[in-house]
């Protein structure tokens, strides 16, 4: 038996093939959309893929399952589980295999068996592994969204990003019973999850990328509930808010995505910086420049926005852009494959091009905001020259706040500015910094005067200034 791990950091995402060696027939379980590195690492290894497995429908990325099945006629392989059957609704000129609990996929001498784990989302399945070739038993098993290293999947996400009515509550009930199932494997099974640290669809996900259903029942909160509803209580408090796109990824990965063929490249533009600042003017288009804080603070280009890279990258383009936009990027030359890639990978296929940090220098004009100590800002916020707007989420400002600041969490800044006063500066936070300086970028184009309290929320409370529950 041949077993590979893929992982995708960008999306915290994991993926991974399994093969029999014997026959040289492989499946790929979760395959992300760029199928490139499978199809690579088949070939070298002298291996047919001829399985594309899912777990569930994912919100967090667009699968790679019918560009596998178009690219290598494998026959996909989902859970009809749930109600509707999962939901899916494939093309007509897919392979595709339902599977219902405890029905098995054959891999040469490799065997997956379904198990469904309903919680995360109602046909969610997890898929045990067993090489027949030398064993009886299963070595371990793929949990996808349901079981993580540190904690479990998040059922909130129907809800919270399509609106189905108490779908939460409900989940998290189903989880817990497929928990408490899951509990009964021996300690020795190896636990393969879909996501790692950085996920939005789990909270306090672990960094490592496997475990043991022994660790996890030792070390895990999640495992250590017995009844229902103190799990249910825990599991539903804290989750982070989701990203926007996920809406669109579950609609997308019910049925397929536009084959990759289709998809436009994007190309590098040589524009002088004022024409890209009018490129980014019309609301059709969005200009992003992917430079840290700091250097977009001292010099930007006028209608750009501001999402540094590496860091959360896809999380927060996947927050803040329309999928209607047409996008443009301005970034190190070196970057643009790996942009290209997380755009390609949650569906944003509107990515229209590239322009080099070197064009900013040749506008005539560019603008600038400060960073300020909290101390400083306290100091003006009390004579009554600055307002502070939080930018955090809910939970964050529900738990600790400055006195008299005004809450707008980020995804919902622009939305929000009718509320804010044009007289004053905005002096902007977050926790720790990151999100408010994305803030402010937003802010500079709906014509404020923004400040970025330096070190946030955090640096706030270390320099002993006011803040409330």
């Amino acid at each position: 038996m041949y077993l590979k791990y893929f992982y995708d950091s960008s999306l915290a995402q994991a993926s991974y093939m399994v093969a029999c060696q014997s026959t040289g027939e492989a499946a790929i379980i979760d395959p992300a959309r760029n199928i490139d590195a499978y199809i690579h690492l088949a070939n070298e290894q002298g291996f047919h893929i001829s399985a594309a497995v899912e777990t569930h429908i994912h919100a967090d990325f667009v699968s790679g399952v019918t560009e596998l099945s178009r690219r290598t006629g494998a026959t996909i392989f989902y859970s009809t589980e749930g109600p509707n059957n999962g939901g899916y609704d494939w093309d007509d000129c897919l392979t595709v295999q339902g599977l219902r609990d405890q029905d098995i996929i054959t891999i040469g001498n490799v065997q997956l068996k379904a198990i469904h784990t309903p919680g995360h989302t109602p046909e969610h399945m997890a898929y045990e592994l067993t090489d027949k070739a030398t064993a009886n038993l299963p070595m371990g098993i793929f949990t996808g969204d349901f079981v993580f290293v540190g904690n479990v999947g998040r059922p909130d996400l129907l809800e919270k990003a399509l609106g189905v009515k108490d779908s939460a509550d409900k989940g998290a009930r189903q989880l817990f019973k497929s928990l408490q199932r899951f509990k009964q494997y021996a300690d020795y099974i190896q636990i393969w999850p879909g996501h790692g640290a950085g996920s939005a669809c789990g909270k306090g996900l672990g960094s490592i990328p496997t475990s043991t259903v022994g660790y996890e029942r030792m070390y895990n909160p999640a495992f250590q509930f017995t009844e229902e509803q103190p799990f249910v209580d825990f599991l539903l408090h804290g989750q982070p808010e989701p990203p926007a796109y996920f809406a669109k990824m579950k609609a997308i990965n019910k049925r397929g995505m536009t084959p990759l063929a289709n998809v436009p490249a994007g190309v590098e533009f040589q524009l002088q910086g004022d024409c890209i600042a009018e490129l980014a003017k019309d609301k059709k288009n969005i200009v992003i420049d992917t430079r840290n804080a700091i250097d977009y603070a001292n010099a930007s280009l006028p209608g750009t926005i501001n999402l540094p890279y590496p860091g959360l990258f896809a999380d927060w383009i996947g927050k803040l852009v329309d999928y209607e936009s047409n996008i443009y990027f301005i970034a190190e030359p070196y970057r643009f494959d790996e942009l290209r890639e997380i755009v390609i990978s949650i569906g944003m296929d509107k990515l229209r091009g590239f322009f080099s940090t070197s064009l900013i220098q040749t506008a005539s004009s560019l603008r600038s905001y400060q960073n300020q100590s909290p101390t400083e800002i306290e100091r003006r916020f009390q004579k009554n020259e600055v307002q502070i707007l939080d930018v955090r989420y809910q939970d964050e400002w529900e738990e600790a706040r400055i006195p008299e600041a005004i809450h707008a969490s980020l995804p919902h800044v622009k939305e929000r500015v009718k509320e804010l006063s044009t007289s004053k500066p905005i002096a902007v936070h977050c926790a720790s910094g990151k999100r408010s300086a994305i803030a402010a970028s937003i802010l500079l184009n709906e014509g404020f005067e923004v400040i970025n309290i330096r070190g946030g929320m955090l640096q706030w409370k270390n320099e002993d200034l006011g803040w409330t529950k």
